[in-house]
């Protein structure tokens, strides 16, 4: 079928042509609270803070504990990508979709409340990268399912619109969890229990924070949204048989609407570029422009401010002019805003009559980055909620999540390339900035392969085989 009889301006799944709740501002708000509080883990635990008290010298030297969490998150990574599309399948046809948020959620927390029992002792290495691997991939399938539900509170006139509200409070929820984490645990303001760092103490009490965090902002979402409706006889297929139907299925989506398949492509390969500008934003700021580790956090704490605003703001033209549009238009500003950050450096430049450090080129073009960062993010979410099939949207937002995992090598592999091929020929100490090239060839190649996608009023429904 072709969207292109569909009388809305932007065709939409069928899930938000059957929600008649779907417009309900309480729904929304407690759909977006749940972002707000996934950032605890996101932020806090695996960014931040706990992850770097894993990695620390306590735990038996840097070098040592950061081979140790690589391989704990490479493993969780697969495992992800191997199960996020299976657990999305299962999730639609036995109408259980907030059930399985609610316990992934609930998994999430209690690995995270049980880093509390990560002492600073190298025997507490494995306990801690198994529980924080175990919770990312919890933490997906709770995302795959969450991701899916935006077609069940949003309409055609303003999912763009509400999932980048839904970003927005993300970035924003981190900032509020971060600052606290702060005054409280990490840099108290004043003394109390809390605060001491014997045994690791304040970081411990961190994760019960953040366990905390998570489960209370999360408990909206579970009561206001309606559970997704069963739309199959029986229990299904077996977890192994469900296999064979998502290859049923990849093969009849991409037969009936290849441009589906050309997006989950495209996505994957820009998506990783996102990925990196926050990744290694933090490290070029110290390493390349001298950022001190207060300066670092200053601007994260922005940078976060600034996405927000991105998304929320990206979220209101994706609803005007499609979400094709808004991920092409932020994929160009910041290849221009990262050029910038290479060609200008850490010199010192005059324009009319004022001196620019460089610092000063990281602030502007850094926080530039960070401003195209969310509306792609978040129309990227919405371009393909209006691809979804009727029932289908856990299963392809598993497959999002599982094409983004199978090329998450490429922007740290092309980052780490760029440096090593700078460093004979330049000073030393100035190649890292060139790694900022590879990260800008990753967002290019998404951008080159999104251009012949068509945008979702002009693609395809794909057809599904039952299961």
């Amino acid at each position: 079928m072709n969207s292109a009889a569909a009388p809305e301006a932007m065709r939409p799944s069928s899930e938000l042509e059957s929600g008649s709740h779907a417009t309900h501002k309480g729904r929304i708000l407690a759909w977006a609270a749940w972002d707000w509080g996934s950032a605890a883990f996101n932020a806090v635990m695996t960014t931040f803070v706990f992850t770097v008290y894993l990695t620390s010298n306590a735990f038996g030297g840097e070098d040592q504990t950061s081979a140790v969490l690589g391989g704990a998150l490479a493993i969780a990574g697969a495992a992800i990508a191997l199960l996020a599309p299976v657990t999305g399948q299962r999730s639609d046809t036995g109408g259980r979709r907030k059930l399985w948020l609610g316990v992934n959620t609930a998994a999430v927390a209690l690995l995270t409340a049980l880093c509390f029992f990560v002492f600073p002792r190298p025997e507490f290495l494995l306990l801690g990268v198994t529980l924080i691997a175990l919770g990312n991939v919890f933490f997906e399938f709770a995302g795959v399912n969450y991701n899916a539900m935006l077609a069940q509170i949003s309409t055609p006139q303003n999912i763009g619109k509400v999932s980048g509200f839904g970003w927005g409070m993300g970035y924003l929820g981190g900032i509020v969890a971060l600052l606290l984490v702060l005054q409280l645990f990490v840099q108290p303001s004043f003394e109390w229990y809390g605060a001491s760092t014997e045994d690791g103490l304040n970081i411990r009490l961190v994760a019960v924070f953040s366990a905390l965090w998570f489960v209370i902002f999360a408990l909206p979402v579970l009561f206001a949204v309606p559970e997704l409706p069963k739309t199959r006889q029986g229990t299904g297929p077996g977890f192994l048989a469900s296999y064979g139907l998502l290859v049923r299925r990849i093969k009849a989506i991409y037969r009936t609407s290849p441009h589906t398949m050309y997006f989950l492509l495209a996505s994957a390969v820009f998506r990783d570029g996102l990925a990196a500008v926050f990744t290694f934003g933090g490290i070029i700021a110290a390493g390349t422009f001298g950022f001190e580790l207060k300066d670092v956090i200053f601007f994260a704490i922005f940078g976060n401010v600034v996405a927000a605003v991105g998304a929320i703001a990206g979220g209101f033209l994706d609803d005007r002019v499609g979400p094709k549009a808004v991920i092409m238009g932020s994929l160009l500003g910041l290849l221009l805003a990262g050029s910038m950050i290479v060609a200008l450096g850490n010199g010192s430049y005059s324009f009319f009559g004022m001196e620019w450090a460089g610092t000063t080129t990281f602030w502007i073009f850094g926080l530039f980055l960070c401003l195209f960062v969310g509306p792609a993010q978040s129309a990227s979410r919405a371009f393909l909620a209006r691809l979804a099939p009727q029932g289908e949207s856990g299963e392809l937002f598993g497959l999002y999540a599982t094409t983004g995992r199978a090329v998450s090598f490429l922007a740290p592999a092309l980052f780490t390339l760029c440096i090593a091929v700078a460093a004979p020929l330049v000073e030393p100490g100035g190649a890292q900035r060139w790694g900022i090239l590879g990260i800008m060839v990753v967002l290019l190649a998404g951008l080159l392969l999104l251009l012949p996608v068509k945008a979702p009023d002009q693609a395809e429904i794909a057809v599904v085989p039952a299961a």
